[in-house]
């Protein structure tokens, strides 16, 4: 089992070098489910997955250009803050499977935006043309989005670069190629947080947890090698229909949470 577990962390990398995000969704589902961690263990695991993959690409999309430093602050400050205070206290408050109902909503929504992002380039057509307007309330609009990213971030385990991207084009007033650079600092940022705001309160298991993180980075290369052979539109899709059936899947099964199911 442990064997199956660690190839697919490679897997985790592959899809995040493929997709540019999205990818360490599944560290969750495979933590609780493959290798039998408790649902808090499990969210906590996948914070550190998320963090250095997410750190190791940031290197490259640096010396490009495509990472703002200013915006990343702007964003990255408060979501940190409320990636801790989402692990660290909000976290005590729910109980593990309800953590879990809400990743799985949190799966679905992520799907969602898989299945409309070609309509981001449309986006970013109208963000330039209103960049000179409401600058300000812009700042405080992104300054609350990144506190409740975080907090997100915190409670469920997942980077949530489906939501920074979109923020940090139409908030940030930055190019989509920055947002996606830009995003994976922010996303760093948030899962060491949320990381830190675990520690004392769940049981590590240091090695596997290394090992598992160590393959998914490897596997993160190998999948920004294969996204020249890939379409980008077929593998979103297929991705988000995987999303959209395991986020059902772990919603029926933790379905005791839900005071309404």
């Amino acid at each position: 089992m442990i064997v199956i577990s660690l190839l697919l962390a490679a897997l985790i990398g592959i899809a995040l070098g493929l997709l540019g995000g999205g990818g360490a969704i599944l560290a969750v589902p495979i933590f609780n489910y493959v290798l039998g961690f408790g649902a808090k263990e499990a969210i906590a695991s996948s914070l550190a997955v998320v963090g250095v993959t997410s750190l190791s690409g940031v290197a490259s999309h640096w010396r490009e250009g495509n990472v703002k430093l200013r915006v990343a602050l702007a964003f990255g400050l408060p979501a940190a803050a409320g990636a801790f205070l989402g692990a660290k206290v909000l976290a005590g408050f729910l109980s593990g499977a309800a953590q879990l109902a809400l990743f799985a909503v949190v799966m679905l929504v992520s799907a969602f935006f898989m299945f409309g992002d070609n309509n981001s380039s449309g986006k970013e057509e109208q963000k330039e043309s209103e960049s000179d307007s409401g600058t300000r309330s812009m700042l405080i609009l992104l300054i609350a989005v990144g506190a409740g990213v975080g907090t997100l971030t915190g409670l469920v385990g997942v980077g949530g670069g489906f939501l920074i991207v979109p923020a940090l084009v139409l908030l940030g007033n930055v190019e989509m190629k920055q947002a996606v650079g830009t995003s994976l600092l922010v996303i760093a940022a948030n899962s060491f947080s949320g990381f830190l705001g675990y520690l004392g309160s769940v049981q590590f298991r240091w090695g596997l947890l290394a090992l598992f993180t160590a393959l998914a980075v490897v596997g993160s290369f190998a999948g920004g090698y294969l996204t020249r052979f890939v379409p980008q539109a077929i593998l979103r899709k297929s991705f988000a229909v995987f999303l959209v059936l395991m986020g059902i899947l772990i919603l029926y099964e933790n379905r005791q949470a839900i005071p309404f199911l």
